[in-house]
């Protein structure tokens, strides 16, 4: 069975206008590099590349 407490929530910040416009579930134990995904951003009103916000 899983452990308690291995998932948090992490901001995604867009790479190009610094919105943050999404906070996605991550499994800090399994994954330890930062998150990097391909999402649509409202202000840019286009697909870009969101990361991790330290």
């Amino acid at each position: 069975m899983a452990k308690v407490g291995n998932r948090q929530y992490k901001t995604l910040v867009c790479s190009e206008c610094k919105e943050e416009d999404y906070r996605e579930e991550k499994n800090v134990r399994n994954t330890t590099d930062r998150l990097e995904m391909n999402k649509y951003c409202p202000k840019c009103r286009k697909h870009t590349v969101h990361k991790e916000k330290k």
